[in-house]
């Protein structure tokens, strides 16, 4: 066999997943279509957060589950995972009054005894106006002010998980489709996938695991006798992107919608505004989902009526983007009733060895990891290492961001602020550009004017698995997420590959072809 375990998808469990199983000595694959983190990972609301609103629906373990993870991410992720504090208006005639409100912060507090974050306040309109003076105050009756986590990237947290399993031994192949699960008298035996350049190559591993979020199912069609239920009940979710809107005070807020009840967010993300989500039932291609110009409406409504001052037009999005969140099926059920749960299924009857993960959540993808490698030991019938990944920090972590950045400014010669924002974004392994600049006095060229820097380009390709100039800049460097989506370093950038890694002209002009078609793809609808 060429592997014991082969992993499909590139989304933030399969990658869980990977590096746990690579650790703890097992013989891992991963295999996915795309890029890295392309899909259901990042077009989320950006959040590490204990799942406040599942107490509703009683998932107290999932909670407890969610806020144990929450200080699992801050501790080895802690230059990517970020303590974010939220407010929850409460307003006259709404939904979920005040004692609802109250009494799920104190059992949200219960739940995570033993956290590092502040504890939950209570506020009255008046500390409502000014921890959030934005806020429209009529029928403002306060507020609950409590913390979760953000992630601002999730891309670099998938990156950092893969890179992580690949120093582990872990293959790790992107833009590498799989096009059938191969089975032969009832048991797995690998799988057949073609990568970008068309060649076919055929994998072997006695454990499969399904980890491609909302093509699940589609994965399982490609099995001789596939399975006759559907196992996801896809539903989608869109944001929207605005300017920054100094009337967060530096908060997030968490609201109940005036339409429909739903709560929903406007967070501080990346120097602008991100406002969703909604919740919409989708069983098509999830290649293919797009925003409708009502759920856009939806979000600017919302935020309009909670913060009236703000800039809420159609003309004022700057962009936004739409992902499919891959919830178990479950008919005739309403979508935010539907558990946020994940499982693991076992298809024993048709191909001993191929599990699917169903659901699962941003959050919780490190202890899912855990449990699906659990089973794959037993499977195996091998007694492997305990998991170490609640231990582990991934590459880039850091505590001392500040002299890190002092430290590269000097050594490397860069102005202050390109290492401020090399190290808030890459954390330790901010070194590795570092010592490009040092080797080639060249590579300090900047890339626009928001302080990258040409050398983040080479270590891109060179370090960090990036196959094209749209990988490097939607998925490392994060520029193409800028309100611009990258237009104002696009020519610099491709200068710099030019220059630095020896693209031609034709190159450089399907490069720039391929980015552009992917961000056209976070334009709002018409």
């Amino acid at each position: 066999m060429d592997f014991d375990v082969i992993i499909i998808g590139g989304g933030i469990n399969g990658a869980g997943i990977v590096r746990d199983a690579a650790l703890r000595g097992m013989r891992a694959c991963l295999v996915e279509q795309g890029d890295l983190c392309q899909a259901t990972s990042r077009w989320c609301s950006r959040l590490v957060h204990g799942g406040l609103r599942y107490l509703e629906f009683g998932e107290l373990g999932l909670v407890r589950e969610s806020l144990h993870e929450r200080e699992t991410l801050l501790r080895i992720a802690p230059h990517l995972v970020h303590p974010l504090p939220l407010l929850i208006p409460l307003r006259a005639g709404a939904r979920r009054g005040r004692l609802t409100v109250r009494a799920g912060m104190w059992l949200y507090d219960l739940l995570s005894t033993g956290k590092s974050l502040p504890a939950h306040r209570m506020l009255d309109a008046g500390g409502a106006l000014a921890a959030m003076p934005g806020l429209a105050s009529e029928g403002l009756r306060g507020a609950a002010r409590y913390y979760d986590a953000q992630v601002t990237y999730p891309e670099r947290l998938v990156l950092e998980n893969l890179l992580s399993a690949a120093q582990a031994g872990a293959d790790i192949r992107l833009h590498a489709r799989v096009e059938r699960v191969l089975v032969a008298a009832g048991r797995v035996g690998g799988v057949v996938a073609r990568d970008r350049h068309g060649a076919s190559t055929t994998l072997s591993a006695p454990l499969v695991v399904n980890a491609s979020g909302p093509w699940v199912d589609q994965l399982l069609g490609t099995l001789e006798e596939p399975p006759r239920r559907r196992f996801i009940g896809g539903a989608k979710g869109t944001h929207i992107v605005v300017d920054a809107l100094p009337g967060l005070g530096g908060n997030a807020c968490y609201a109940e919608a005036a339409a429909d009840g739903r709560p929903f967010f406007i967070i501080p993300w990346n120097g602008m505004t991100l406002v969703g989500t909604t919740d919409i039932p989708f069983a098509g291609d999830p290649g293919a989902v797009a925003s409708e110009p009502a759920e856009i409406d939806y979000l600017l409504d919302e935020a309009r009526r909670l913060f009236p001052q703000g800039r809420w037009s159609r003309e004022a999005v700057h962009y936004s983007y739409v992902g499919v969140r891959p919830l178990p099926a479950a008919s005739g059920k309403d979508q935010a009733a539907i558990t946020r749960r994940h499982s693991v299924r076992h298809h024993r009857r048709r191909a001993l060895g191929l599990y699917s993960v169903i659901g699962g959540k941003l959050t919780t993808y490190r202890s899912l990891a855990e449990e699906v490698v659990d089973r794959l030991a037993r499977r195996l019938g091998r007694e492997l290492a305990r998991c170490a990944t609640a231990g582990s920090a991934l590459p880039g972590a850091t505590h001392e961001p500040l002299p890190l950045a002092a430290d590269l400014s000097l050594r490397c010669r860069l102005e202050p602020a390109v290492a401020t924002r090399l190290v808030g974004l890459y954390g330790a392994r901010a070194a590795g550009i570092g010592e490009l600049v040092a080797r080639e006095r060249g590579l300090a060229a900047p890339l626009g004017k928001g302080g990258a820097i040409a050398a983040e380009l080479v270590f891109a390709f060179e370090s960090e698995m990036a196959g094209s100039l749209a990988d490097c800049l939607m998925r490392r460097t994060m520029l193409g997420l800028a309100a611009d989506q990258g237009a104002g370093v696009l020519e610099d950038a491709l200068a710099a590959c030019r220059a630095h890694l020896g693209w031609d002209a034709a190159r450089c002009a399907a490069e720039r072809a391929g980015f552009l078609e992917e961000v056209a793809a976070l334009h709002p609808p018409a």
